[in-house]
């Protein structure tokens, strides 16, 4: 049987700390902010329909697209926002379903889907299982204030912008508390996968 797991978190709880050690036991994952970074690359179709419908004015000198610029223009403006998702988000899926395949096709059973806003996005579907990455809150707040070098505010407001992650870990599958020593995360990670019988 196939089988897909989503991992998911909230910022600074560790997600890319555990589908790392994922990817070190051999296992596909599958990174939603590396297809989004994939599918607005010059040449691709939403390349193409961001271009179309924000201008060439978003453009870098050298044809790529200015993020800082094109996150400016839709962080101000709701309706521009939603545009820019509705171009991204499906092509995203589109690209993260084709790696998922050919990973099928050459045979692995298990493929990992590492989605930040899994609940978010209304993107379970997608997925068999879900494990969520888990810090209080507390601890979060301060990972991400040393980070990222946020004031409280600003980290607060990127904390509180997501689903909270106590939320995600009532809903999740299996949850991994992400609070102690790598070692301890690693063994939390192998018990889980032992469980789903995938280890």
């Amino acid at each position: 049987m196939l089988l897909v797991i989503g991992i998911t978190g909230s910022i600074a709880t560790g997600k890319s700390t555990v589908s790392k050690m994922i990817k070190e036991l051999g296992f596909t994952v599958v990174d939603a902010d590396v297809a989004a970074r994939v599918v607005v690359e010059p040449g691709e179709e939403a390349y193409q329909k961001i271009v179309e419908h924000f201008g060439k004015e978003i453009l870098l000198a050298n044809g790529e697209i200015d993020r800082k610029k094109l996150g400016d223009l839709v962080f101000q403006n709701e309706k521009k926002r939603l545009l820019l998702n509705s171009i991204v988000h499906p092509a995203v899926r589109k690209k993260m379903n084709e790696e998922k395949e050919l990973a099928f096709r050459r045979g692995e059973k298990v493929v990992f889907l590492d989605i930040p806003l899994l609940y978010e996005s209304n993107l379970t579907y997608m997925v068999d299982k879900v494990l969520v990455v888990y810090v209080d809150q507390p601890t979060q707040l301060e990972r991400l204030m040393n980070r990222n070098h946020l004031t409280k505010e600003e980290a607060l407001a990127r904390i509180t912008s997501q689903l909270s992650i106590e939320q995600k870990r009532e809903r999740a599958d299996a949850v991994i508390d992400n609070r102690g020593t790598i070692e301890q995360t690693k063994t939390q990670l192998l018990s889980v996968l032992k469980d789903w019988k995938i280890l």
